[in-house]
């Protein structure tokens, strides 16, 4: 009963806080933001006061000072951490607000940043932008809220191989998950048409690997390339080292894990491309120019892995997370089964088949991750084979591979097509809809996702670390197609991951996201609008 008397309250309370938190209790009055108002930290939470004021000042106008404590009397917001919270989590806060004072306290700073993404959508949307806005009163309703997030991994991949998208717009992109209390982002860096990662001691990935002569237009016939036309526009780009940097540095300071994928050995054709040797047929290659499965893959000699292996030293350097993705989908093993060298190493290694050789070289992946203090994760292929044994699955072919995963005792996130892959159209009527790679995924569908599996039991339930969507970019050739692609999806799937499965309502999720869109058209997002 208290439950659903608080969904009750939050209902008629006219709070539109997405994701939805776990408690909202509104009360008598409001607070508001003056001049005068003085952000009050700890120590350990002073560079969170930092980004609040940062947050506030241009819509404002309001420089306000950030300080160890606040006169009496006045306006405050006070954020400081207290470990007595310990049981609400890493990422969980308390937000009380009064009308003299707003108060933020949690047992970590993530969850103290939470609660700051939280107080900002309690503001007038306004308060979002980047520019002056006069004759607004900068008020807030007064409420308690007591939050903690369900899944610890909540994400949102983003596939720049396909096509290369500018670093301010990733440092945007990054924003706009921790807005929505997302902390993971999987970079997908590397692919058959475009290498976008420098790498040092290999200079030709990005000098060769990083640019395709053409793009295909519209969906190709895979079985009639005769009729494949192209634009005839190269296509290209990468980020250097000094621009990774920069982004995880931005990452971090947004309590945002970014987890970089490295494919292999399938979508390997712009590594091939730039290192013939790493090949298996000693043909030529260029980036691939079209879309779909490619038969080039790496072949599986020991100085391959050796290439990959120093490949991934200076992932590893520039990406301080514990996960780093190594792909495993898509693999076809054609070239391997007419490879003199790949059916050797079979035999050498006393292997089955092509999917045990696979799963060979995901071992030797996970066994040099593992060595660094790292963890390998991959599409739910790396099964097939069998499965290195400290590797994480990710499961996209629906829930199968998450399923046997978890009963294998490996963590798993989820990622089925059928709930979060977000560069499916969103109406049946394409038509009126950008050109998409198909499939269909409304926004009714991605909410009522359940990333548990209702077929484990509790031990191996406890296996899913959490969901992420997906966004993949064949068709997806700019960052406000990316936009129009992701939201107001995101919002929907912020919601599965964050609050509890018992917490959710689609029409309550549904009256909320009418005002956050407004807040999403104030932060410059080409979201798409919501069917009339």
């Amino acid at each position: 009963m208290l439950a659903a008397l608080l969904v009750a309250l939050a209902l008629d309370s006219g709070f539109t806080v997405i994701p939805r938190p776990v408690h909202l209790t509104p009360k008598p009055g409001t607070f508001t933001l003056t001049g005068s108002t003085i952000i009050a930290t700890d120590a350990a939470s002073r560079a969170l006061g930092g980004m609040l004021a940062d947050y506030l000042f241009p819509a404002t106008g309001f420089r306000l000072a950030v300080r160890p404590s606040a006169p009496a009397g006045g306006p405050t917001i006070s954020i400081r951490l207290d470990t007595t919270l310990h049981t609400l989590g890493e990422e969980g806060y308390r937000l009380d607000v009064s009308r003299q004072a707003v108060t933020i306290r949690a047992a970590r700073t993530a969850g103290a940043f939470y609660a700051i993404e939280t107080l900002r959508q309690l503001f007038p949307a306004a308060i979002l932008r980047q520019a002056k806005v006069t004759g607004t009163a900068w008020t807030i309703p007064a409420v308690s809220i007591e939050d903690y997030p369900r899944f610890g991994w909540r994400g949102m991949h983003l596939d720049v191989g396909r096509h290369f998208m500018p670093k301010e717009f990733v440092k945007k992109y990054i924003d706009l998950l921790a807005f929505h209390k997302m902390n993971r982002f999987h970079w997908h860096l590397t692919e058959d048409q475009g290498w976008r990662i420098e790498i040092t001691q290999y200079p030709r990935l990005t000098q060769v690997g990083g640019w395709r002569k053409q793009t295909i237009i519209g969906r190709p016939d895979r079985a009639d390339s005769t009729n494949w036309r192209f634009d005839g526009q190269p296509h290209g780009g990468f980020y250097t080292q000094d621009d990774i940097r920069e982004i995880v540095a931005y990452a971090q300071a947004r309590f945002v894990t970014i987890v970089p994928e490295i494919e292999m050995p399938g979508h390997s054709q712009a590594a091939i491309a730039a290192y013939p040797e790493l090949g298996n047929t000693g043909d030529t290659l260029s980036p691939w120019t079209s879309w779909g499965v490619d038969e080039n893959i790496l072949n599986p000699g020991e100085p391959t892995i050796r290439f990959y292996q120093n490949v991934l030293t200076e992932v590893m350097a520039l990406f301080p997370g514990h996960w780093i993705h190594i792909g495993g989908d898509e693999a076809p093993k054609a070239q391997w089964k007419a490879s003199s060298l790949a059916q050797a190493r079979i035999r050498e290694l006393g292997l089955k088949d092509e999917d045990e050789l696979q799963s060979y070289f995901t071992r030797r992946m996970d066994e040099f991750l593992t060595a660094h203090g790292r963890s390998l994760v991959g599409w739910d292929e790396i099964l097939q084979g069998g499965l290195a044994p400290n590797a994480t699955v990710m499961s996209w072919r629906g829930t199968d591979g998450g399923i046997a995963a978890a009963r294998a005792g490996h963590d798993v996130v989820m990622a089925p097509g059928s709930h979060t892959y977000f560069d499916h159209y969103q109406s049946t009527d394409t038509t009126r809809e950008p050109f998409a790679i198909g499939g269909y995924l409304p926004l009714d569908t991605v909410y009522a996702y359940e990333p548990v599996p209702a077929e484990l039991t509790a031990t191996e339930a406890r296996h899913i670390l959490g969901a992420q969507g997906q966004v993949w970019t064949e068709y997806i050739p700019d960052p406000k197609h990316v936009e129009y692609m992701a939201f107001p999806r995101v919002c929907a799937l912020a919601e599965v991951l964050w609050t509890p499965r018992d917490g959710r309502d689609y029409a309550d999720f549904m009256r909320r996201l009418a005002v956050h869109l407004d807040r999403l058209a104030v932060l410059d997002v080409n979201y798409r609008a919501l069917a009339p």
